[in-house]
């Protein structure tokens, strides 16, 4: 998470939403975004929920303003990768 804050405001520039997915609580979320000065919205999914509908690994998803998943992306490749990916889908 601390890298896409990094480049918030370049992914914001291109019209993206950046989200980021924790199993912890709220509580412990809102510590750890006020301790590194994360911005973006953190979702709780301690009941598992959007695991069981996505993967329980660390996965990034590029998901349209219509919901579909467009990338899915394992690991935590740089974030150039997915600028690259956003732009591409912009042109389609």
């Amino acid at each position: 998470m601390l890298a896409f804050k990094e480049d918030l405001a370049a992914f914001e520039s291109l019209n993206t939403q950046v989200l980021g997915v924790s199993s912890d609580d709220m509580a412990t979320i809102n510590r750890f975004a006020d301790q590194y000065g994360i911005t973006f919205p953190l979702i709780s999914d301690v009941k598992g929920e959007l695991k069981s509908l996505y993967s329980k690994q660390r996965i990034n998803y590029l998901i349209d303003k219509e919901g579909t998943v467009r990338v899915i992306q394992r690991g935590v490749p740089a974030n150039s990768y997915f600028m690259e990916k956003i732009k591409a889908l912009s042109l389609q």
